[in-house]
């Protein structure tokens, strides 16, 4: 049995939190402005954008905090320590933005039936604004390691409050110089739009480690297949690819070797493949002679009854 493992997750986390603390002062300040000057403004689109940088701003603090719980320890039942706290982090990210997305449909769609009266120039001002802060921000977190599921779902966040902005400025634009209101209606409902394909892509790439599929661009047939060509390979059970957290791809499996093949040599020999082709670092190989004659642990009911041994069992 042999285990190894090299990863380097987490190199870099007291940048990445400087950056990721500065971007959410940024929009905290910016989000308070946006809220006020989008109620005197009578505007959707920009009370869908302050919304949209309430969820940032939750994206980065739910980052921190789930950087901080990556980075204790393993100790007593948590083998792997609190590393998938970032890709609940990101999941939960991915669930606000489902979230805001029906409300901004909703509303959107009652105020294309009924367009109230917006303040175009008070829109465009703000958005503009609003451009320059998000730039910032994409700025300071694409800095940080953008690996990290986390990190990504924060910077996706930003990046897509930076689209409905350009989005909101045009929108006020129109309804200042052609007094056309639907225009803020159609701006939240592209916002909304932005919004959900950064969902999907947030639940998609956490579901795939949350159900422990294999990482992207690592195939159990091709990580079989490299195995099993070892020339002392006779064949292999039990193969597991799975994702830790993001940058921390993990392998188990149970390897069968030609009668008399050094067992350690092979272990070695295979997890060096594992690393230069499928930058799998993390390790576990169970390697046999024989198919069939891995360890069991048995249950204290399944255990077999001790008895007399058998005349014609061989010696121990």
């Amino acid at each position: 049995m042999g285990h190894g493992h090299g990863h380097g997750h987490g190199h870099g986390a007291d940048s990445d939190r400087r950056y990721l603390t500065a971007a959410l002062v940024l929009l905290v300040v910016f989000m308070a402005a946006e809220v006020v000057v989008g109620v005197i403004a009578n505007s959707i689109a920009l009370i869908s954008d302050a919304g949209h940088m309430l969820t940032d701003a939750a994206s980065i603090a739910l980052a921190l905090m789930a950087m901080t719980m990556a980075a204790r320890p393993a100790r007593g039942a948590y083998t792997f320590g609190w590393k998938r706290a970032e890709i609940l982090s990101a999941a939960i990210n991915g669930l606000t933005f489902v979230l805001l997305v029906v409300y901004f449909v909703y509303e959107g769609v009652q105020r294309l039936i009924e367009p109230p009266e917006v303040k175009g120039p008070l829109v465009l001002g703000t958005a503009l604004v609003g451009i320059v802060v998000n730039a910032a921000a994409a700025w300071l977190i694409a800095r940080a390691d953008r690996n990290s599921l986390n990190v990504e779902g924060a910077f996706q966040h930003i990046l897509n409050d930076m689209y409905a902005f350009v989005t909101t400025a045009i929108a006020g634009a129109v309804v200042w110089l052609t007094g056309w209101g639907r225009a803020d209606a159609i701006a939240a409902l592209v916002v909304a739009a932005l919004m959900a394909r950064s969902a999907y892509g947030l639940l998609r790439d956490a579901g795939r480690v949350l159900f422990e599929a294999a990482p992207p661009g690592v195939h159990p047939d091709e990580v079989s297949a490299a195995i099993t060509t070892h020339p002392d390979v006779t064949g292999m059970e039990d193969l597991h690819v799975w994702t830790v957290t993001s940058g921390f791809p993990a392998l188990s499996a149970h390897v069968i070797v030609r009668t008399g093949g050094d067992c350690h040599r092979i272990r070695r020999e295979l997890a060096e493949l594992l690393h230069e082709r499928f930058h799998i670092d993390h390790t576990t190989l169970q390697v046999d002679h024989v198919p069939g004659t891995a360890c069991r642990i048995f249950k204290a009911a399944e255990r077999p009854a001790a008895g007399p041994p058998s005349a014609h069992a061989p010696a121990p």
